[in-house]
């Protein structure tokens, strides 16, 4: 089942975070935020964009969320996207679950484009990093965007890290502004209680 995640969701997310923080090179951070920080970055995401989690059998088991690609006005309609899957459950198409239902909500927000940010390492074997996120953003229809070279340092090596892009709808003309995520929320509710 996927749903939109809740504050209270702040500690499982942590969970699955935890080890791609602790064991990978996938995330660039060193330390493992705390519950309440997890919970203020939830809070400032569903402001302005979808963050959801995958469950099974009430376990949350997978999360995904947008943020703004640049701060600056013009970039809008472009929206970047995370999602961690724990894992224990990888290959199971949470993933892919995921990416589709964080697309529909970008659509009615008036986003066109996404971005990945994804760490790649040049070695052949990496104790730290597989290509994994590179070949799954690109079955999910991301191509290459650009490199940033030897970016980032962590576990003792340096890491290159990639933008890869995808096109979720045909960018009008003159495009309707960005739709805040929480308006959007504030909308349905409201044509829920007047059908009630």
């Amino acid at each position: 089942m996927i749903r939109f995640a809740d504050i209270q969701d702040a500690g499982a997310i942590r969970q699955i975070y935890a080890p791609y923080v602790e064991e990978t090179a996938i995330t660039f951070e060193y330390r493992v935020p705390d519950v309440d920080e997890f919970a203020g970055r939830l809070a400032n995401t569903l402001k302005n964009y979808p963050y959801l989690v995958a469950e099974e059998e009430g376990r949350i088991v997978g999360y995904a969320y947008a943020g703004p690609f640049r701060p600056r006005a013009a970039y809008q309609h472009s929206a970047e996207v995370s999602i961690y899957v724990d894992r224990t459950f990888s290959g199971h198409g949470i993933g892919r679950q995921l990416y589709q239902e964080l697309e529909k909500h970008l659509r009615k927000q008036n986003v066109f484009l996404l971005y990945a940010c994804i760490t790649k390492t040049d070695r052949e074997e990496d104790a730290y990093l597989t290509d994994g996120s590179i070949r799954f953003h690109t079955k999910m229809g991301y191509t290459l965007a650009g490199t940033h070279h030897l970016c980032g340092y962590k576990f003792g090596q340096w890491y290159s890290m990639v933008w890869m892009e995808k096109l979720i709808a045909v960018r009008p003309e003159h495009p309707e502004e960005f739709i805040p995520f929480s308006r959007i929320q504030e909308s349905e509710r409201r044509k829920g209680s007047r059908q009630e």
